[in-house]
């Protein structure tokens, strides 16, 4: 029904964002809602609309190979559109194919709410059958491993923590100086707990 909307993010919240287009404020999940900023400018959003009897629900991409991707992943048992969002707020679409066209269900079960059985089902499903989407893909050799999310686990948090604190404005500078100190703490997992540690550093350095 929808391939795209226009228009501005006036809202951004932990879950989903609304983006006003022509005076209606269309309320979009998406993978990281913090990769959008609420500004003037007009942004380009691919969606998906999943309908189901007691709800109909928009879906917002930042590019149409995450929402290829997505439609993908909700056509497999045991994931639903929740847990499609979770595998790509987690990973990038290139490291996702990766693993499953060379069958790391290693890799795979790293995903939020992915477990042994879940992976081997993705394998089965999409292997082969990812079309255009491999075309963005180099496929590692056999003596390469696949890249993990980074050398910290909890990477997407903090960068959604950062994203957020921009967003209430604070500078790049501040940001950087404590940022360091926020990759050190094993004890921090959640966006919300590198939001409030950090806020804690920058008051100390005012």
């Amino acid at each position: 029904m929808y391939d795209y909307i226009k228009g501005q993010v006036t809202r951004v919240t932990p879950e989903y964002i609304v983006l006003e287009a022509q005076g209606v404020g269309y309320q979009l999940y998406t993978p990281n809602p913090y990769a959008f900023r609420v500004n003037n400018q007009l942004q380009q959003i691919y969606v998906h609309m999943h309908v189901r009897e007691d709800a109909h629900t928009l879906f917002g991409f930042t590019s149409l190979e995450q929402r290829e991707l997505f439609r993908k992943l909700i056509q497999v048992s045991g994931i639903g559109p929740k847990g499609a969002l979770a595998i790509l707020a987690s990973g990038s679409p290139t490291h996702v194919i990766q693993a499953i066209e060379m069958e790391d269900e290693a890799f795979l079960v790293k995903f939020p709410g992915v477990g042994k059985k879940t992976a081997r089902q993705m394998i089965l499903d999409l292997k082969g059958k990812l079309g255009s989407l491999m075309d963005v893909v180099e496929l590692p050799s056999a003596e390469d491993e696949l890249p993990l999310f980074g050398v910290n686990p909890n990477k997407q948090e903090l960068e959604e923590a950062m994203l957020a604190l921009t967003a209430l404005g604070y500078s790049e500078r501040e940001l950087l100086k404590v940022k360091p100190q926020l990759e050190e703490d094993d004890s921090l997992t959640t966006t919300d707990g590198y939001m409030k540690q950090a806020l804690k550093l920058l008051l100390k350095m005012k």
